[in-house]
């Protein structure tokens, strides 16, 4: 009974984030346009296309994109399993909310943008450490674009990045 309190008191919480942090669809241009191209970073072709764009980099070895490919496909994967086995709806769903993008399913949590950018900025930072904290901001503010664009929870953010960093963590160790 406490268990289910607290998960409702959450929830709620996560649901007046969303309401505050997430643009109205007559917002001005720019800033969805802005938010827009942030959010595709976290995406597949962003993603995988910077690990491969990292290549023409001559302190980036095959290796280590091969690595960080690696940990992309599992925090994927794990993604996919929580989302399937949660089942979560959409804040578009849930709240009547529209979203200023393409849902890409309708499953919200966790969030998998979230994910893949902080997996990327991960395996990049631990190759190099002086590039930690603009690494892991540039993968902090593709999740809040999810949030945003109205396509995700906070919440569902959170955990996405948790997935990147917990699978990442033994790869990585």
């Amino acid at each position: 009974m406490a268990m289910q309190s607290w998960l409702h008191h959450l929830d709620a919480r996560d649901r007046a984030l969303f309401t505050r942090w997430a643009l109205s669809p007559s917002a001005p241009a720019r800033p969805r346009h802005f938010w827009m191209l942030i959010t595709h970073a976290g995406g597949a072709r962003g993603s995988i296309g910077a690990c491969l764009a990292a290549l023409s980099l001559p302190a980036v070895s095959v290796p280590l994109v091969w690595r960080i490919l690696l940990l992309l496909g599992l925090s994927h994967l794990v993604v996919q399993v929580v989302k399937r086995t949660v089942g979560r709806p959409r804040p578009s769903t849930r709240l009547s909310f529209e979203a200023l993008i393409h849902v890409p399913d309708r499953f919200s949590f966790p969030s998998g943008h979230a994910c893949a950018a902080m997996a990327v900025a991960v395996g990049f930072a631990a190759a190099f450490p002086m590039f930690t904290l603009p690494l892991l901001i540039i993968a902090c503010v593709v999740g809040f674009s999810r949030v945003a664009l109205g396509v995700h929870y906070p919440g569902d953010v959170l955990v996405g990045q948790a997935i990147a960093l917990i699978t990442a963590y033994p790869m990585l160790a």
